[in-house]
């Protein structure tokens, strides 16, 4: 009987913990949210984050589209002979590029790159008591470091899923016309026959959503780092492993809402 009581006590001490660990992170966003309606801007600090954020993520998340976009028009087009149906390939690689690996592959790349980035540069400056020199000096923390980063994820992360779109489905077009003997024209014909607007504008509302994600978890894990170079590398971790879960499950969620019809 003891065991089992001391099995459910931990279980329930790690649930609470958990339950505890979520309504710390909901007020955060929502503290983060409300800032957005109330002075002052820092507008060269967003300029910063976006530029970091946004251009220098592009090569990384154009590789990976370009190789997806790629190796998806290979796959396909092995599946489809099964059936006699290869000429899918261009639809297919087009509607899931836009739908679901665009956006998907974009977000954890960032998440992977920024995530990391924010969070270690964020617990460094707790470690080293630059948070409570901003304190001290009347700036708060909240609109001086978390709100420009996760409005210029919010902003950007869109326009590197858009870019990788298109990059995939250029890339799935080098695989098909050079290596699949698919016609150029009819390929692109066939693309653009079969893709609709919602298909895009679908992966990008799911863009902007992974961007807020990627850089709250990194603002929030930074803010809430443990001291010393041990407690920002497990900050760091745990931001990129929270936002990429955190990405598959909202768009899980997401493609529930947009086409469960």
């Amino acid at each position: 009987m003891t065991l089992v009581l001391g099995f459910l006590a931990a279980i329930g001490r790690s649930t609470l913990a958990g339950l505890a660990g979520v309504g710390r992170f909901a007020l955060y966003a929502a503290e983060t949210i409300s800032h957005l309606a109330r002075p002052p801007f820092y507008t060269r600090e967003f300029l910063q984050a976006l530029v970091q954020i946004g251009w220098l993520s592009l090569p990384v998340v154009g590789l990976t589209a370009l190789f997806t976009g790629g190796a998806l028009a290979l796959q396909i087009y092995a599946g489809g002979a099964r059936f006699n149906a290869e000429t899918v390939v261009p639809s297919i690689v087009a509607i899931g590029l836009t739908r679901e690996l665009g956006p998907v592959l974009g977000g954890l790349m960032v998440a992977a790159r920024v995530a990391s980035s924010i969070a270690a540069e964020i617990g460094t400056m707790k470690v080293t008591e630059q948070i409570d020199a901003l304190t001290t000096l009347s700036t708060n923390p909240m609109k001086y470091l978390t709100l420009p980063r996760v409005l210029a994820a919010t902003l950007a992360v869109p326009v590197l899923v858009g870019v990788g779109d298109v990059i995939g489905i250029m890339g799935g077009f080098l695989v098909g016309v050079g290596r699949l003997d698919f016609g150029a024209g009819a390929y692109l014909k066939t693309t653009f026959d079969f893709l609709e607007s919602w298909d895009v504008i679908s992966g990008l509302i799911k863009g902007a959503v992974f961007g807020f994600i990627v850089a709250l978890m990194g603002c929030y894990h930074g803010m809430n780092s443990g001291r010393g170079a041990q407690g920002v590398g497990r900050a760091t971790k745990t931001a990129v492993v929270a936002a990429s879960v955190l990405i598959l499950a909202a768009n899980y969620v997401l493609t529930e809402v947009f086409f469960s019809a």
